[in-house]
């Protein structure tokens, strides 16, 4: 769980970076080309460069206990 939400707020922190140094988008379509293609580049100076999350099936096992039917897709 805590390895999830770090990289949720990692992966939002390089969203905010992005978004800031371009500073407006001329349409939404822009903007979005911009989000993928942070979601896309590879960090290869982090631990982790691939982004895979360790012991997934683990985590995503232990929610589907507590949250039963709200998680379905995994």
């Amino acid at each position: 769980m805590v390895y999830t939400t770090n990289m949720i707020e990692s992966l939002n922190s390089r969203f905010r970076q992005a978004t800031r140094r371009r500073g407006h988008f001329p349409d939404e379509q822009a903007a979005l080309k911009v989000l993928y293609l942070v979601i896309r580049d590879r960090q290869p100076n982090r631990v982790n460069p691939t982004g895979r999350t360790y012991d997934w099936k683990e985590a995503i096992n232990t929610l589907a206990g507590f949250y039963g039917d709200r998680i379905t897709d995994f």
